[in-house]
């Protein structure tokens, strides 16, 4: 445990990012589910809606830089390859 304030102040500042950081993975994880499923269901319209948002949501992470730049461009083009051949 941190004996010092400072180490006590960036303590409650790790978890604070992590709890960010957990938040914004789970909602990328959430929105390329459903984008997986609609694929699944071979359902082209409903999977290019789940996948606009999920582009979106993906993005954001990049740019908070919870995600890496390139593996998100790498699950967006998967992705996007993947609605492709349904629609």
């Amino acid at each position: 445990m941190a004996n010092v304030a400072s180490a006590e102040k960036r303590n409650r500042q790790r978890i604070r990012r992590r709890e960010r950081n957990v938040f914004q993975l789970s909602t990328v994880r959430t929105f390329v589910k459903r984008v997986r499923t609609a694929i699944e269901a071979k359902d082209g319209k409903k999977a290019q809606a789940a996948l606009k948002i999920a582009i979106q949501s993906i993005d954001k992470a990049a740019q908070k830089g919870v995600l890496d730049r390139k593996a998100a461009a790498r699950k967006i083009s998967r992705l996007t390859v993947a609605v492709n051949r349904v629609a």
